[in-house]
């Protein structure tokens, strides 16, 4: 009796299925950071050009967090350490850059806000995450961020609680120095540059 239809079948299917599930693993990571981007999930801020809704009477505080991974020889730091806007209110914040070494060195930024449960509510419409960031021996520079608190925060009984709200900033060497460390995965998705002045001294 020949059984080498059905093993050949079986062989089929088995590799099938292996496919499928090496795919499903690539997948995972960005599929999971479209869902947070949609969601905002983990602290995942929305998104993209959608306008404030205009200064309300409701207030909240941002405070503006830097670190730098050890491999990029920079100091990083916010120009404010926090600021206290009307929700619905568009601010612009900015962060500063140095490059400590002796030669041009590049960087690249990712971003998240906390706690995780306001992601949905702290829209940010320009930023200098996931652009690549040169600076030349001793050069500093200005980097802008945008963004807005949706009102609608204060009516969700779930971030009654929430009066401050921490906006981080990690600059890393390259974004595979990012994915080393977990960040990558977890970070918010691209928004775009800031397209106002940004000061280069």
């Amino acid at each position: 009796m020949n059984k080498r239809p059905g093993n050949w079948w079986l062989a089929m299917v088995l590799t099938s299925t292996m496919c499928a599930m090496l795919g499903a693993s690539f997948a995972a990571i960005p599929l999971y950071r479209v869902f947070c981007a949609v969601t905002g999930y983990g602290g995942t801020p929305q998104i993209g050009p959608a306008e404030s809704p205009g200064a309300t009477t409701g207030t909240i505080t941002v405070r503006f967090n830097a670190d730098v991974n050890p491999n990029l020889p920079w100091q990083f730091a916010p120009e404010q350490p926090q600021v206290t806007l009307k929700l619905g209110d568009q601010q612009v914040a900015f962060y500063t850059a140095r490059n400590e070494a002796a030669t041009p060195v590049t960087g690249i930024a990712l971003y998240n806000v906390t706690p995780d449960k306001i992601g949905r509510y702290f829209h940010k419409t320009a930023c200098f995450c996931f652009n690549q960031q040169t600076l030349a021996p001793g050069q500093q520079m200005e980097f802008p961020v945008s963004f807005w608190v949706d009102p609608a925060i204060a009516s969700d009984p779930s971030t009654a609680d929430v009066h401050v709200i921490t906006l981080s900033y990690t600059f890393f060497r390259t974004l595979a120095d990012a994915a080393k460390t977990g960040a990558l995965a977890k970070a918010g998705p691209h928004v775009g540059p800031y397209t106002g002045p940004v000061a280069t001294r």
